[in-house]
C-alpha cells in the first residue's frame, strides 16, 4: 500500500484487543467462525503499537464458575472462559508484549459484562479510567466479538467521548441471530465510529 494511504497512528492513540481467548475460537466451547482468522491482523497492528511505545490492552472473560451467564443457570451461553482454564487463556499465536495491561470482565457471579469499559486490571482499574488518566484521544479496537463484546466496547468507548476506529478484519462476529453482525456494524457507525482494516495502519 502507498504509504499516502496509510492512517498514521498519534502519541495519543490506544489499542484494545478484545477476548481472543481459547473458547471463542474453533474448538472452544463458545466458538466464534472465523476467531483464528484474525489473530494475523491483529498482531499486525499490535505490533505496529508496540514499535511506537503507545499503551496496548488484552481483554479477557473471566468468569467464576457457574457464573449467571451459563445455561445452568438460564444464561443464554454454555460455560466459557472460567478463571483458570485453558479455554480462558489467551490464543498463544496471539502476540502480547510484556508491557500490555490486561483488562478481566465478567468476574463477578451474579452479573455479565459485555463492554470492556468497565472491565478492571489487576489494581483495580477501568479500562475507561485508564484511557482518560493516559489522556488518549483515539482507541483502535478489535477482537471477539463483533456483535456483543466489541459492539458495546465501541458504545462505551464513544459515551466516554473517544473517537473509536474498528479493526474489521481484526474482529469476527457470533451471528446468533442472522444479521446481528450488520446490525453491530450499523450500531457502531451510527455512534460514530470509522470501521477500517488493519492493513491502512502504519
Amino acid at each position: 500500500m502507498n504509504s499516502a494511504n496509510l492512517l498514521r497512528l498519534e502519541s495519543l492513540d490506544a489499542l484494545v484487543v478484545v477476548d481472543v481467548q481459547y473458547d471463542f475460537i474453533p474448538g472452544g466451547s463458545l466458538s466464534v467462525t472465523g476467531g483464528d482468522l484474525i489473530i494475523e491482523p491483529l498482531n499486525h497492528v499490535i505490533t505496529v503499537f508496540h514499535d511506537r511505545n503507545l499503551p496496548i490492552f488484552f481483554t479477557r472473560d473471566w468468569h467464576p464458575s457457574h457464573h449467571c451467564s451459563f445455561e445452568e443457570n438460564d444464561g443464554p451461553w454454555s460455560p466459557h472462559c472460567v478463571q483458570g482454564t485453558k479455554g480462558a487463556e489467551f490464543v498463544s499465536t496471539l502476540f502480547m508484549p510484556d508491557d500490555a495491561v490486561i483488562i478481566s470482565k465478567g468476574t463477578h457471579l451474579e452479573y455479565d459484562q459485555y463492554s470492556t469499559v468497565f472491565g478492571v486490571d489487576d489494581q483495580g482499574r477501568t479500562l475507561g479510567s485508564i484511557l482518560h488518566a493516559l489522556d488518549v484521544k483515539r482507541v483502535f479496537i478489535g477482537g471477539l466479538a463483533t456483535d456483543y463484546c466489541v459492539l458495546n466496547s465501541v458504545t462505551d468507548l464513544a459515551k466516554e467521548g473517544f473517537d473509536v476506529f474498528v479493526l474489521r478484519d481484526g474482529s469476527a462476529a457470533v451471528n446468533l441471530h442472522p444479521g446481528d453482525e450488520e446490525k453491530a456494524l450499523e450500531t457502531m457507525t451510527d455512534m460514530g465510529a470509522a470501521l477500517i482494516t488493519t492493513k491502512i495502519i502504519g
